[in-house]
């Protein structure tokens, strides 16, 4: 029978461990959320800054022309879904093109994610 001093310094000691595992899990996850903002932010760039701006506003020259939503809108930030959102850069919408081709589904659910953030 092994005595109550190994058992509790078992007990702290496999604390311990799972504090640190816990931990390093923790650091893991935000640093694939920082790393995934900065892919959507990339993503964003290349794909939908040509015409609604880097800033998500829709005041490009492309933009103007094919009167591309301001992103940045309160109002339609209310109003719309992500499931719209992720429907509309997967399809395409008026005079938007589709992506469901050139992105995959979690990129565009990132995304969804990017354009929540452009929230003014």
């Amino acid at each position: 029978m092994k005595k109550p001093a190994n058992v509790l310094l078992t007990l702290v000691v496999s604390g311990v461990c799972l504090a640190s595992i816990v931990t390093v899990a923790t650091r893991m996850t935000s640093g694939a959320s920082v790393s995934a903002g900065a892919d959507a932010q990339s993503t964003f760039n290349s794909k939908c800054a040509k015409c609604h701006g880097r800033d998500g506003r829709g005041k490009t020259f492309r933009g103007k022309l094919t009167h591309a939503r301001d992103l940045t809108d309160a109002g339609w930030q209310n109003d719309v879904t992500d499931e719209r959102l992720f429907n509309s850069i997967s399809n395409g919408r008026g005079k938007m093109p589709s992506f469901k081709k050139s992105l995959s589904e979690s990129q565009i659910d990132e995304l969804v994610g990017y354009v929540r953030r452009l929230r003014r």
